[in-house]
C-alpha cells in the first residue's frame, strides 16, 4: 500500500467517525473535547511568500480575472494528482485545475476502482490556461521539472500504472509542441523518456475530498517540492543590499522631507492617481530607492511598461528589500508591497506580469521612490550595485 493509499484510508476513517460523531450528537450524546497540544504540519520555506493558512505558497492566479479570456486545455499525469495540482494551480497563467482519472478502460472508475481493480486509468490533473498569459510549452516545462520522466508506473513512493507518467491533449496543434518539450528533455537523459503522449479519450472527475486536497489539509501527503515555481529561491540578488546602510527618520523629519502626496503615499498607505506619477514614463538607466531610507528598492533592467499608469517591476534588486502583505482594504484580496528597512508603503504586486519573466507586476507609486542615474550612482553610494549594469 502507498504512502497516498494510506492517507485516503486514513482520511476516510476520519470521515467515518465525524459522521459517527455528528450522528451521536443528534441524537443528544456530546462528542468528547478536542485534546490540547495538537500540531500542525507546515511546508518547507522557500523564496515564494507562503499562505500560513495552508503552507503552501500563495497562489498568484487568484488576484487574475480571466472572465474574458479564451483558455485552452491540456491534462497531465505526474504521479499523485494532490501535489500536481497544487503545484501547477501556482504557475501564472494557469486559471482552473481539477484531478480526475484519464485514458482507462472503465467508465465513471472510484477511487478505490482505479487503485486496487486495474481501471487502467492514470491520476490526472486537467489544467485550463490563458495562451495569452503562459505557453503550453512554458507549461510542460515547469511539468517536466516534478516529475522524474524516465520512471514507469512510479512517481515518489507511489507505484502502479495509475501513477504513470502522461500528457494528453484535444488539440492537433498541441502535438508538435509536446514533442517538441520532450526531445529537448530527452538530451537531459541517458535513459528513454517514458511519459505517454496520447489524444485524451476520457476524463473522469475525481471525489470531491481529493479536489484542492493540500488546500483543505495543510501538511497532507506530497511527493513534489514547491522549489521550482516560477520566482520561488530565485536567490541571483539575495542578500545584495545591506539593510545596515540604511535608516528610518522618525516622523518628524519623515514630514519635513516628504512632500504632502509622498507623505500620503508611504506613510498612509495611499496611491497617486494613475498617469501622474514621475517614472511612469522613465527610461533612463539607473536604480529606484525607497524615498524616505534611500535603501535601493528596483532596478532599470527590470522596469516595463505595463500601461496601468504606475511604474511597474517585474522583481526587486533583492527579494529581501520588500515585504509582502495580504491587502484587503478595498474588499478585494490584494498583496501589498512595503519597504524593509523603512516600512514605507510602495504598491501592491498582482500576477499579471510578463510570464517570461516570473508573471510578476510589481505596481509601485512614484511617490515612494528616488531615481538615481547609473551616471550618479557611485557618487550617492551606490557603487556596489553598478555590476547589475554590466
Amino acid at each position: 500500500m502507498t504512502n497516498k493509499q494510506k492517507t485516503v484510508l486514513t482520511l476516510l476513517a476520519v470521515v467515518l467517525v465525524g459522521a459517527v460523531i455528528f450522528g451521536l450528537t443528534r441524537l443528544g450524546a456530546q462528542p468528547a473535547a478536542p485534546t490540547t497540544g495538537s500540531t500542525t504540519a507546515t511546508a518547507t520555506a522557500t523564496a515564494t511568500a507562503t499562505d500560513p493558512r495552508t503552507g503552501l505558497p500563495y497562489n498568484p492566479n487568484t488576484a487574475i480575472d480571466y472572465s474574458q479570456a479564451d483558455l485552452k486545455d491540456i491534462w497531465l499525469a505526474g504521479g499523485c494528482f494532490w501535489g500536481v495540482e497544487a503545484y501547477m494551480a501556482r504557475v501564472p497563467g494557469v486559471a482552473e485545475v481539477t484531478v480526475g482519472y484519464a485514458n482507462g478502460n472503465t467508465e465513471n472508475p472510484t477511487y478505490q476502482d482505479v487503485s486496487y481493480k486495474n481501471t487502467g486509468h492514470a491520476e490526472t490533473v486537467h489544467l485550463r490556461y490563458d495562451p495569452e498569459r503562459v505557453t503550453l510549452e512554458m507549461l510542460l516545462e515547469q511539468f517536466f521539472l516534478i516529475i522524474d520522466p524516465t520512471v514507469l508506473n512510479r512517481q515518489g513512493n507511489d507505484v502502479g500504472s495509475q501513477y504513470r507518467t502522461g500528457i494528453y491533449y484535444q488539440d492537433e496543434a498541441d502535438l508538435a509542441v509536446i514533442d517538441a518539450v520532450i526531445a529537448r528533455e530527452q538530451e537531459k537523459y541517458t535513459s528513454p523518456i517514458v511519459v505517454e503522449v496520447e489524444p485524451l479519450d476520457h476524463y473522469y472527475l475525481a471525489e470531491e475530498y481529493h479536489q484542492d486536497y493540500l488546500e483543505k489539509n495543510p501538511g497532507g501527503y506530497c511527493h513534489i517540492s514547491f522549489d521550482t515555481l516560477p520566482g520561488a529561491n530565485d536567490t541571483s540578488s539575495a542578500g545584495l543590499v545591506d539593510p545596515s546602510l540604511y535608516s528610518k527618520p522618525d516622523q518628524e523629519t519623515i514630514r519635513k522631507m516628504l512632500t504632502a502626496e509622498q507623505y500620503q503615499v508611504t506613510q498612509e498607505n495611499g496611491t497617486e492617481m494613475p498617469g501622474t506619477g514621475l517614472y511612469e514614463k522613465n527610461k533612463a538607466d539607473g536604480i529606484y530607492v525607497d524615498i524616505v531610507t534611500g535603501e535601493p528598492l528596483f532596478s532599470s533592467r527590470d522596469k516595463y511598461d505595463s500601461g496601468s499608469g504606475w511604474p511597474s517591476f517585474t522583481r526587486p534588486i533583492d527579494p529581501a528589500v520588500v515585504n509582502e502583505l495580504k491587502d484587503v482594504s478595498i474588499g478585494m484580496l490584494r498583496t501589498e508591497v512595503r519597504s524593509r528597512v523603512g516600512d514605507s508603503h510602495l504598491g501592491h504586486v498582482f500576477a499579471d506580469g510578463p510570464a517570461d519573466q516570473g508573471g510578476l507586476r510589481y505596481c509601485i507609486n512614484s511617490a515612494a521612490l528616488r531615481f538615481i542615474p547609473l551616471a550618479d550612482m557611485e557618487k550617492e553610494g551606490y557603487a556596489y550595485l553598478l555590476p547589475l549594469f554590466d
